[in-house]
């Protein structure tokens, strides 16, 4: 059927009218630098939606195919196959001069990039486009959006699951019913250049092994080295570095490559030098040995405190219903657990570029709510909901400040302040010049009810008759709410997906990273920063994935992080001179796994000067981990943020 016919109602020119490759391939795992294609499937279509070609092929990997229940590939089926570098030339002709699509582009992408590179081939791919990213921006009203979920949404039929080809003729479907649905909210395609920049500053050295101790602090003067403690050298030494590194290492010593307020000891043989460690060990007090003292010291050293690994299992949450934590009303904990960024100072809401401070993380026996409790803006026996429950408010128009301070009030009448037009939108709030926006035109011909700003004062709760219904509407937080993460029936945590999201940039980008903290919240290594340099840690726990120009996420494998890991640190920042109060309202949502529905929105916008903004913490508290909508800015880049987290950056 042409993707042109009035079935479809697309326009036959544009962004939606495009040479198309949709491909699915089937793994040995999920890791592309280890893992290989066991299965692959294109089927190329044209720009009127017509399919103009087909292939699929086995593949012989070399190794182990994994998960066999899952895909269904066994050794003896794969027996006999093609390798990949037999079938690259014809795969990479049919890639040629057409836009990549695959549901989790960035997984199908990456897995074909490593393949194409062993076969000593340029996998020949200019643009991607992911469906997942296309319906977060459509957002249809589905429990979820996995494949065979979308599918049975718009009607396409699917007849073998985990099948690669069966998969991108089911993709086909989605694709022409996902570009008819963008045409008709007129949304730009979240369209990804490949390959995405690699080069930058902060790309790290090669990991090393982390400390399995905890940082005991401070060396006290003529006192002993303790297992765990942070030591950083700096200077000409006598011994090789690598020597005196590997020997602390053995000893159960935390070698760090840059110093900080939680450095126990600095070893230099220069005391008098000026490097930026040395300095930094001067302003914050450090204590400084050389190095014929650590050497002595490191045949001595005392007994630490291992990590203890948290048992999630303990507590036990239904996985549809979130643990909230009444943030706003709860008493803030200590004092010593407060500071967002350790080493970045936190300024006070008069200093120039101070976003106010959200409020602090509660503690757990004031203010969070039993699992099954029922969200903010809910309503049961006994309880009303508020005007704005299960409604999402698009504002358009006004000042910065105005356009916050009306998102604001969305959320405080139960509503979901959206960033960005979609399915789900059932209200507008015009301000100043709203009118003007791109967007009108397409509002109108929805026929969305339009209000001003006084509509917030006392909003009608008319039923939203235009919008799409949900099953299960995402818990709305405000800025600083918390919610546990909850564990679905006793099994381990699935991975979690935070996005965040914007309204299209013109003349800036935002990029989304990831900090992994300790207990004095800095990285244990380098590595442990997670940017688009670096997307991914080492272990593969947390990574960075791309979905389109105005949507990021950072995947969280939270039951294979190490004991030592207590934080997740997400953040947003500007390259060049452009600031959030232009940009506008961060969106971030958190949903378990890749195909997930969102268990909570929140909407981010108090930033105005800033060019670095802390969007989310993702931390441990007791035997579960809790999420934390942050939302504070600094006027600093993003070296100095990564600094502050104790990354090691030249210059």
């Amino acid at each position: 059927m042409s993707l042109a016919s009035a079935s479809f109602g697309l326009p036959a020119t544009g962004d939606y009218a495009r040479d198309w490759a949709l491909v699915d391939v089937e793994t040995s795992g999920l890791m592309p630098r280890r893992d290989r294609v066991l299965s692959v499937a294109v089927v190329t279509i044209g720009p009127d939606g017509e399919q103009t070609g087909e292939f699929s092929t086995l593949l012989d990997p070399g190794c182990d195919p994994g998960p066999v229940e899952v895909h269904g590939l066994t050794v003896e089926r794969l027996r006999g196959a093609p390798t990949f570098d037999q079938v690259a030339g014809r795969i990479g002709a049919m890639l040629q001069d057409r836009v990549l699509v695959a549901h989790n582009a960035q997984f199908d992408y990456d897995f074909l990039a490593y393949e194409f590179a062993r076969a000593r081939m340029w996998l020949p791919v200019s643009q991607r486009l992911c469906t997942l990213a296309l319906n977060r921006q459509v957002d249809p009203p589905t429990d979820d959006m996995k494949l065979g979920t979308l599918a049975a949404h718009y009607g396409v039929p699917q007849q073998r699951a985990h099948d690669a080809l069966d998969d991108t003729r089911v993709l086909a479907g989605i694709l022409r019913a996902s570009l008819r649905e963008a045409a008709r909210l007129d949304l730009p395609l979240p369209l990804v250049s490949c390959p995405p920049r690699a080069e930058s500053q902060f790309t790290p050295k090669p990991p090393k092994t982390p400390c399995a101790y905890r940082n005991p602090g401070r060396m006290a003067p003529g006192g002993p080295l303790l297992q765990g403690m942070k030591i950083a050298i700096t200077g000409e030494t006598a011994h090789a570095r690598a020597e005196l590194v590997g020997r602390a290492v053995a000893a159960g010593l935390n070698m760090m490559t840059s110093v900080s307020r939680h450095t126990s000891v600095l070893v230099t043989n220069e005391p008098a030098s000026r490097s930026a460690k040395a300095r930094r060990a001067a302003a914050e007090g450090v204590p400084v040995i050389d190095e014929h003292t650590f050497l002595r010291l490191l045949a001595d050293v005392r007994a630490g405190t291992v990590h203890e690994a948290t048992t999630a299992s303990a507590v036990i949450a239904p996985a549809e219903e979130p643990a909230v934590a009444a943030a706003q009303a709860a008493e803030p904990e200590p004092e010593s657990t407060t500071a967002p960024t350790p080493d970045v100072p936190v300024l006070p809401p008069s200093s120039p570029g101070a976003t106010v401070p959200a409020p602090r993380q509660p503690g757990d026996s004031a203010g969070t709510l039993a699992a099954g409790t029922l969200a903010a803006g809910t309503s049961a026996a006994g309880t009303s909901a508020k005007p704005l429950t299960n409604r999402r408010v698009l504002v358009l128009g006004g000042a910065h400040a105005d356009a916050a301070a009306a998102r604001t009030r969305v959320v405080e009448l139960g509503g979901s302040a959206a960033v960005n037009l979609s399915a789900s939108v059932t209200d507008v709030v015009l301000l100043a010049a709203g009118e003007k926006d791109r967007r009108m035109s397409r509002i109108t011909a929805l026929e969305l009810p339009l209000h001003d700003a006084d509509w917030l004062t006392s909003p009608t709760a008319t039923d939203p008759a235009s919008a799409a219904v949900r099953p299960k509407e995402p818990h709305v937080m405000p800025r600083g709410g918390v919610i546990d993460l909850p564990i679905p029936n006793g099994r381990p945590a699935p991975e979690w997906y935070v996005t965040a999201s914007w309204a299209p940039q013109a003349d800036c980008e935002i990029d989304v990273v990831a900090f992994i903290l300790d207990e004095d919240e800095q990285v244990t290594f380098d590595e442990d920063f997670i940017f688009y340099g670096a997307p991914e840690s080492p272990a593969g726990t947390v990574r960075l994935l791309t979905g389109g120009p105005a949507e990021q996420t950072i995947a969280l494998d939270l039951a294979s992080l190490p004991p030592a890991t207590r934080k997740i640190v997400v953040a947003a920042a500007i390259d060049g001179a452009t600031t959030f109060g232009t940009v506008g309202a961060i969106q971030i949502g958190a949903a378990p796994g890749n195909s997930g529905s969102p268990l909570t929105r929140a909407t981010l916008d108090a930033a105005t000067t800033e060019r670095t903004m802390l969007l989310a913490e993702i931390y441990r508290r007791g035997p579960v981990w809790r999420l934390r909508a942050v939302g504070q800015g600094y006027d600093h880049g993003l070296d100095a943020l990564a600094r502050g987290y104790g990354v090691d950056i030249a210059g």
